[in-house]
């Protein structure tokens, strides 16, 4: 995330540099107000797909891997405990059609706060996708499993960055706010850098997953910047994570 929080053009770049095929966003979509031109012109970074039908960007993009199959991957974002968006659940449904015929593997990344409407979201979709993973919560969760109709899902794949931290932001001043109930500035963390993520294999002749494994990697420095040099200056933002 550019300087803890959204995307920039220029970590966009970096990003496809260091070998990303296509990048998804959630509730910070908007927050790098200099993405959105990049949203309307690039066909690889994906934004929930049930915010408002005007909203810059795309809510599902394709990747068709150097072995043939066509990959689908669709954003959703939720509603319990964050900003109002549309129903992703009826969202997901007028989509699923549109992708039946063209990707033999349709991923979706639920950007969600409650895990109860995350595993909710795995269940609706067992069967019809090959993958549902949880994000936003920035901690992995350890449910990772393969749901009965073929479906791998797991409530959250956790965060890359900072793990000597809270949410990947500077304990001292987050523990000041918890203790005072007075706002402090939430600095980037840099100890004990992480990436967590998944492994998942997939039939691609019958769209169901075989199998889902977490990973986590241990950064080569234990040291982040706190923030990408991309980004100009670091964010720091008051009482928000």
């Amino acid at each position: 995330a550019a300087g803890g929080s959204g995307l920039t053009p220029q970590i966009y770049n970096k990003l496809l540099r260091y070998g990303v095929n296509l990048i998804t966003l959630g509730d910070h979509t908007y927050r790098k107000r200099d993405i959105i031109k990049t949203l309307e012109t690039t066909e690889n970074i994906v934004r929930p797909a049930n915010l408002s039908e005007h909203a810059a960007g795309r809510g599902v993009a394709f990747y068709t891997t150097t072995k043939g199959p066509t990959v689908a991957v669709v954003a959703l974002i939720g509603r319990l405990f964050m900003k109002g968006a549309d129903c992703p659940y009826n969202a997901i449904d007028r989509i699923l059609p549109q992708l039946e015929s063209k990707a033999e593997v349709i991923i979706v990344d639920f950007h969600a706060e409650a895990t109860s409407e995350k595993i909710a979201m795995g269940y609706h979709l067992d069967g019809r996708a090959s993958l549902c993973f949880g994000t936003h919560t920035h901690v992995v969760t350890a449910d990772e499993r393969i749901l009965p109709k073929g479906t791998a899902y797991i409530t959250d794949i956790g965060m890359t960055g900072a793990h000597d931290s809270v949410l990947g932001r500077s304990v001292e001043n987050v523990l000041k706010s918890f203790r005072t109930q007075m706002p402090f500035p939430f600095e980037i963390a840099t100890g004990d850098v992480k990436m967590n993520t998944i492994l998942v294999t997939v039939d691609s002749n019958t769209k169901k997953a075989e199998g889902i494994r977490r990973i986590r990697i241990d950064a080569e420095t234990k040291e982040a910047t706190g923030y990408d040099s991309d980004d100009g200056k670091p964010e720091y933002l008051n009482n928000n994570f």
